[in-house]
């Protein structure tokens, strides 16, 4: 099915906005404004690091500069080379710093721009580290040997961490998740909070101790390696966080069918209708581009009935929620069903006392 240019450039700011907001209730909004320039801000921490690490390397510059003028060394003693080392790693660090707050900082995507601090960070470090082999072994090739037999032998005992750094670099290019959102792997379940180059943090929520979305107050740590072998259910996508919720209520057979269906509708219009509508068409847009595109999606909640085990029938409400949100919502929406079918006792008949 073609898409008018009009629903394509839509649905293309849609995805913009919902990887520039860790709130993804509000992507519709953010969708419609302009987007916003960025600007890096160097708050007392950076500028104090900043200061530190400049003026660390010019004090050393300066003191290799008089040690040279005054002879008190020859210009190829060892200290000579050590202060220039030094020197030249405080100013990599320090244009890190500036490159890190004035141009990672103005990334306007929260998720793009922790995990651009991170590869900086890396790369980095391994300079550093290679800079500084590089002073400490005056021979080339027996640094690249040393480090070649160290590697070997790290290679052999670090499988594991190895393997979870190369499921950081996986979970970078491929995003199975991200920062922020809700997934699910294995058996924890939680919302992202950190991504570091051997595992992954989750904040639970549910658990053992509680039934409802609401976080337990616990964190759950896994290495990144598990993306490998273990399916991961993504709550949260950035192009569409929402998943479809459903309600269920036991009613006898006498019950005014057509009474409890439009009780249902209408309470869930009121309260989801216009969210669900656009959220719709966004769904309905993204089937469009895959093989099943044929798939029926409703834009109003849609109720079902169906006999249960026991001699009752089930009537369910079917909508769609921030997966953050469902426990508020279904809760909201328990108690404003019950209430009006309670005032109309005749029509909607529930369950009593112990009888089936």
């Amino acid at each position: 099915m073609e898409q008018e240019p009009k629903e394509i450039e839509q649905l293309a700011r849609m995805e913009r906005a919902a990887q520039e907001t860790s709130d993804p209730a509000s992507i519709e909004d953010n969708a419609q404004r302009p987007e916003p320039k960025l600007r890096a801000r160097l708050d007392r921490r950076d500028a104090i690091w900043l200061a530190a690490l400049g003026s660390g390397a010019i004090l050393l510059f300066g003191i290799r500069v008089l040690l040279v003028a005054n002879e008190v060394v020859g210009p190829d003693a060892q200290l000579i080379g050590y202060l220039r080392a030094a020197a030249l790693i405080l100013t990599i660090l320090a244009s890190a710093k500036a490159i890190e707050v004035f141009l990672i900082g103005r990334v306007p995507n929260r998720v793009s721009r922790f995990n651009l601090k991170r590869i900086f960070r890396l790369v980095i470090g391994l300079a550093t580290v290679f800079f500084t082999v590089s002073v400490l072994f005056a021979n080339w090739y027996t640094a690249f040997v040393s480090l070649g037999l160290i590697s070997l032998m790290l290679g052999f005992a670090l499988q594991m961490p190895i393997a979870s750094f190369i499921a950081w670099i996986y979970i970078l290019a491929r995003a199975p998740y991200r920062v922020g959102d809700r997934i699910k792997i294995g058996e924890a379940h939680g919302d992202v909070i950190d991504v570091s180059y051997l595992d992954t943090t989750l904040w639970e929520f549910g658990g053992e101790h509680l039934w409802t979305d609401h976080p337990s107050g616990r964190i759950v740590k896994f290495p990144n390696s598990t993306v490998f072998a273990t399916p991961v259910f993504n709550y949260s996508w950035p192009l569409f966080p929402y998943v479809w919720n459903e309600i269920k209520f036991q009613l006898a057979y006498e019950s005014d069918l057509q009474f409890v269906e439009q009780t249902m509708k209408a309470v869930v219009e009121e309260e989801v209708g216009l969210d669900m509508r656009r959220r719709v068409k966004v769904y309905r847009a993204i089937l469009a581009k895959t093989p099943v595109d044929e798939l029926q999606v409703k834009e109003h909640p849609v109720v079902h009935f169906r006999v249960a085990e026991n001699t009752w029938l089930e009537g369910i409400v079917r909508y769609l929620v921030h997966p953050k949100e469902a426990g508020r919502v279904k809760t909201r929406l328990i108690m404003k069903m019950l209430a009006r079918m309670n005032a109309d006792p005749d029509k909607a008949l529930f369950p009593k006392r112990n009888s089936r």
